[in-house]
């Protein structure tokens, strides 16, 4: 992805999450970028070009671990 790329994904995530602590990094192999929020990793957007179109595919994987346990009242 370029860096114009990377920076609208990151104005335009900034401004869906309202967080200004969204970042975007370039990483290796260039076929996608990382997504941070406050320097924690989130995730991964993927650049896709079909029949002329242009679209980017956010992956987000969360560990059930990570997952704060439900009350009582919800199991």
């Amino acid at each position: 992805m370029t860096r114009s790329e990377i920076w609208r994904l990151e104005k335009y995530l900034r401004n869906l999450f309202r967080l200004d602590t969204v970042t975007i990094l370039e990483r290796q192999p260039k076929d996608s970028v990382e997504v941070h929020i406050g320097g924690e990793f989130i995730g991964l957007i993927y650049k896709n070009e079909e029949e002329g179109e242009v679209s980017y595919d956010f992956n987000m994987s969360i560990l059930e671990e990570d997952l704060p346990e439900p009350p009582a009242t919800r199991r």
